[in-house]
């Protein structure tokens, strides 16, 4: 039986990253090394090994990932176009286990895979699946978690509390699956404790199963002296919007997040698992009263 024990992480110290490497650290099941480029100025934990590389050379990033058996890529947008680099570098190095930097949208759904936005996250997998299958050895898993509940809300992107006036997309009834870094970060856990039940595929995690409507309610009991305005979007007008800006070719990020919300809040685009694999995972999930705290936190301007 393959076990992983040796765990090397690129983008450790990103809103994703750091939570899934804190994960790690906390499960006390691995060896953790992170990869740091020449250029960053973060600090990690005494507990874990830094090791320099420049994630453009192969060969730098091959010579890092000696002694590995897995790569957690918690890479930036700035850094989905680069992962090829760390495929190429994984299989060199003999490494066992790959997860490219997915976590989020449900990309075996044929409708988000077609979004632009996911553009560079379908031709990593195309890489990663042909990459192996000319040499094997190495094997992947996709983390598919939907958007991060505590991080969208702080953010604004799942419910904007701050003015008191939010987006309400599609009458805010469309349930979607949502999960929270740290729970994220569990689920990184489970799939490299379980290598041969996570090999080669997709892996659906979530914490609650929420709409925008619940989440307003929720906020609204949270802070009923606010006053609340909400503005009704229709999730159809954004991709048309963004259709038409990616045609005269517009690659913003406003114009590229409005297929994250097609994805999110439109109705018929699997936003909502059918099936999970918590169990399996470790992820114990969340109830309206969490999500109670996390907008009470968001609330009192937490951050």
């Amino acid at each position: 039986m393959v076990e992983i024990k040796n765990v090397v992480i690129v983008g450790a110290s990103g809103s994703l990253g750091e939570p899934i490497t804190k994960a790690l650290i906390d499960s006390g099941k691995f060896n953790v090394t992170v990869i740091k480029r020449p250029s960053s100025k973060a600090s990690f934990p005494a507990s874990v090994k830094v090791v320099p590389a420049d994630t453009t050379s192969v060969e730098s990033v091959t010579a890092a990932f000696q002694g590995q058996d897995a790569v957690v890529s918690a890479v930036g947008t700035e850094g989905l176009q680069g992962q090829n680099v760390l495929i190429d570098a994984a299989i060199a190095a003999g490494v066992k286990r790959f997860l490219p930097s997915e976590f989020g949208s449900d990309l075996a759904n044929p409708k988000v895979a077609a979004f632009p936005i996911f553009g560079y996250k379908i031709a990593t997998q195309k890489y990663l699946q042909e990459a192996i299958a000319a040499k094997p050895g190495l094997t992947y898993t996709y983390v598919v978690n939907g958007p991060f509940l505590d991080w969208g809300l702080h953010r604004g992107f799942l419910l904007d509390t701050k003015e008191g006036k939010p987006k309400i997309y599609d009458d805010g009834k469309t349930v979607f699956s949502a999960t929270t870094l740290a729970s994220v970060g569990q689920a990184v856990i489970g799939a490299l404790s379980h290598y041969e039940e996570t090999k080669n595929r997709f892996v659906y995690v979530r914490d609650i199963d929420i709409s925008q409507k619940r989440l307003l309610e929720i906020a609204q009991k949270v802070a009923p002296e606010k006053k609340w305005e909400p503005v009704s979007v229709n999730t159809a007008d954004i991709e048309k919007s963004s259709n038409e800006a990616v045609a005269r070719g517009e690659f913003t990020a406003p114009v590229l997040v409005g297929y994250l919300f097609r994805g999110i809040f439109g109705e018929g685009y699997g936003n909502k698992w059918e099936k999970d694999d918590n169990a399996l995972l470790g992820i114990t999930g969340k109830t309206e009263a969490d999500v109670e705290a996390i907008l009470k936190d968001v609330l009192a301007g937490g951050k």
